[in-house]
């Protein structure tokens, strides 16, 4: 009796202890947020006053949307990883739902030859940015529901491939959002990878992927365009070339030290987009070498925090928390690779956002979403370890105890009764086999049918 309510206490001990939130990544997601909302503040007065709009038009929508962020992190990080798992199943149906009300007549808004955005009246939503967490969140539960398939056969691993071919498609042919569509299968091979799938059996399908992305490319002249002008910017300077170019000059007139915080001269009005796809260019212009190594470091920290909140999670055997910690973690550092590669001039123009630091609300929503995931991931995972320091410490503490007095008489009926019940055991289980008895069992058996006797 004592042993049951020392167990009880024991678990409820456990299930009383709470867990930690990564300080470091709490910190360094603060900080990037609060850094992007400084060179919004920057970078976006010109666009915004050439509008004939106020000077902080701008800055006034991103600190909205900020504030709308955060609470959806805070709301996140107070959510059991076992309820966004419950819900997992249905989210392909979701993602390809919100990739589709882009093409309804009335909802879908075009901007700039492009139709990504839904229009919501007070603002515009683009969905693609929420389809990659979301599209993380099912590869976690796919790759887990389906770990030793996905590692042994060929018919899970193209199931997932097939799902995101089916969003690619949809981004492709309904938004012409090519990076995007790069983005999600980047994010989905990686997954796979970490998932266990063997390599090689991922190359394949990228190899067999290659023509029909080569013919996506010919059949649409402006990402021929894109792709040629990436190559030699100053052959078309006032053309194709234009905003490279520009992102270029900028970058080169940073120098080491940078011209200093609002002193960029290329946003004004000279590079477009300055405060959402090429903001990194003001921030070199700005901030100078330092400051751009500054913001890869933090992208650093973010990145390597997600992979070591994974790895501990595998460890622990959480593995749907695991994945989306190494997805998520994938995620940013992929699109910040390709942000920053664009505006450096190594990477064709993609249209993708500098994560936490561009100006746009949905890709602010779903990075803050992002980061409150990774926060609860890692609060479960400290919480999960100490229970199970508590548990093995309080087991160490009861073999080391000293033992308690028992009188002998206690003791020999103890002993009594365990070594009867052994008995009758064992003498029942050889009676059921008497009739093959062997000489041995026959000289066994008595001896049990005295002990039970006794």
């Amino acid at each position: 009796m004592a042993t049951i309510a020392s167990r009880v206490q024991q678990a409820t001990r456990a299930d009383a202890i709470t867990g930690r939130y990564d300080a470091w990544l709490l910190i360094a997601g603060l900080a990037m947020l609060a850094f992007g909302t400084v060179m919004v503040a920057s970078a976006s007065f010109p666009e915004a006053v050439s509008n004939g709009k106020s000077p902080f038009y701008f800055l006034e929508r991103h600190l909205l949307f900020l504030a709308a962020g955060i609470f959806l992190a805070w709301t996140l990080m107070r959510t059991e990883l076992k309820d966004v798992e419950s819900y997992s199943k249905l989210l392909p149906l979701v993602c390809i739902a919100l990739l589709l009300v882009v093409a309804v007549p009335g909802l879908g808004v075009t901007v700039k030859g492009a139709r990504r955005w839904i229009n919501l009246g007070v603002t515009r939503f683009q969905p693609v940015e929420v389809v990659k967490l979301l599209m993380i969140v099912w590869l976690a539960s796919y790759l887990v529901r389906f770990r030793d398939e996905v590692n042994g056969t060929w018919k899970a691993m193209l199931k997932a491939i097939l799902v995101a071919c089916a969003m690619g498609a949809i981004l492709l042919v309904v938004q012409k959002d090519f990076g995007s569509t790069a983005l999600l299968f980047m994010i989905t091979a990686m997954m796979l990878v970490l998932g266990g799938v063997h390599m090689p059996r991922m190359l394949i399908p990228a190899i067999l992927a290659m023509p029909a992305l080569a013919l996506m490319i010919l059949m649409e002249p402006y990402r021929m365009k894109r792709l040629v002008s990436y190559l030699n910017p100053w052959e078309d300077p006032l053309g194709s070339g234009y905003q490279l170019t520009n992102a270029l000059m900028a970058i080169g007139r940073g120098e080491f030290w940078g011209v200093g915080l609002g002193g960029s001269v290329q946003k004004l009005s000279y590079l477009p987009e300055a405060h959402t796809d090429f903001i990194m260019a003001v921030i070199s212009e700005e901030l100078g070498f330092v400051g751009v190594c500054a913001v890869i470091a933090m992208y650093m920290l973010i990145v390597g925090r997600a992979f070591v909140i994974g790895l501990r999670c595998v460890d622990m055997r959480r593995f749907f928390a695991g994945f989306c910690a190494f997805g998520i973690g994938t995620w940013i550092a992929l699109q910040a690779f390709i942000s920053i590669g664009v505006n450096l001039g190594l990477l064709p123009t993609k249209g993708l956002t500098l994560p936490f630091i561009s100006y746009g609300g949905s890709s602010l929503l779903a990075t803050c979403a992002a980061l409150g995931l990774l926060l609860r991931v890692s609060y479960e995972l400290t919480r999960a370890e100490r229970q199970v320091a508590v548990r093995r410490g309080e087991t160490a503490t009861a073999s080391q105890a000293p033992e308690a007095v028992i009188p002998e008489r206690t003791m020999r009926t103890a002993a009594d009764d365990a070594r009867t019940a052994v008995a009758h055991s064992l003498g029942k289980l050889l009676r059921r086999e008497r009739p093959s008895a062997t000489p041995q069992r026959r000289r066994v058996e008595p001896v049990l049918d005295k002990v039970e006797r006794e």
